[in-house]
């Protein structure tokens, strides 16, 4: 499926700062970058970063002095992805996880896994397949916790928001993945262009390890799980932040869009499909 994305996004500087922004669509085997384009403008000294170990295009962009900045990014994207069937998939046992999905069953910043263990074993424990646990957590989320922009910020935690019983996407994100650590199912940050987000944004969902494959949820609902672009992932989303400012600077404005390019698209939801998983690699 093909996918156009746009983002735009403008800052004022005010002494030499430098950015690092992560909005480029991910190359993948599953997801190829057909086009793209990226200016900046007024020109400034800029390079294109991969994490290492990890799953994010950056770009360093360099500013020597005060000036009013804008970014332009867009791109089409050829997406797929695979649905499987769950219905037989076990736990993976930690003993057999490799390196790279290790770090993702331990607490991080706004992921205080060990924080809510109690409560994952309480409401979930109980529940044989580690598929069903995910899909239980995930409802659970979107039953309690409502979706209200601006209700968190930057520092906004998986313990704070079961406490506040509110948050935007990124704060369910985060729950979700907590809620995963803490029933020893690996989960990590997923972070991309949504197609039918409303309004229009950059959108946070999460993975979880399952059956030796990552498995895409979104505890919102709010767009389809087979019209996502993949940006990044990470630990949680300071891993993955659309952008990381280091002097005086700030943003002004920012625009996103995510829009299918081929007339024949069926949004794919997990309502009502128990055992099938949809997953991006």
């Amino acid at each position: 499926m093909k996918f156009n994305v746009t983002a735009n996004l403008d800052y004022v500087i005010n002494s030499a700062s430098t950015l690092i922004l992560n909005i480029h669509a991910l190359r993948t085997p599953e997801q190829t970058v057909l086009e793209e384009t990226f200016s900046v403008t007024p020109e400034v000294k800029m390079e294109e970063l991969h994490a290492v170990g990890g799953e994010n295009r950056m770009m360093r962009l360099d500013i020597p002095s005060p000036c009013r900045l804008s970014v332009s990014y867009s791109a089409i994207v050829n997406n797929s992805f695979k649905v499987s069937d769950h219905r037989n998939v076990a736990e993976t046992p930690i003993a057999q996880l490799g390196p790279d999905v290790l770090p993702y069953l331990n607490p991080s910043r706004y992921c205080q896994s060990d924080k809510l263990y109690r409560l994952a074993d309480h409401m979930f424990g109980d529940i044989n397949s580690p598929f069903e646990q995910v899909m239980a957590l995930t409802r659970w989320i979107r039953d309690n916790v409502l979706y209200l922009s601006g209700s968190t910020n930057s520092q906004t935690s998986a313990y704070d928001t079961v406490t506040e019983q509110a948050g935007v996407c990124r704060d369910f994100a985060h729950l979700g993945i907590a809620l995963c650590r803490a029933l020893t199912i690996p989960a990590r940050y997923f972070t991309g262009y949504a197609y039918k987000l409303k309004p229009a944004d950059f959108h946070a969902c999460f993975e979880a390890y399952l059956g030796n494959q990552w498995v895409l949820f979104d505890a919102t609902g709010l767009a389809p799980l087979n019209g996502m672009v993949k940006i990044a992932t990470g630990r949680d989303a300071a891993d993955a932040a659309v952008a990381s400012i280091f002097g005086d600077a700030y943003g002004t404005s920012m625009r996103v869009s995510c829009e299918v390019i081929e007339e024949k698209f069926k949004p794919y939801f997990y309502h009502g499909r128990k055992f099938e998983g949809l997953s991006y690699l």
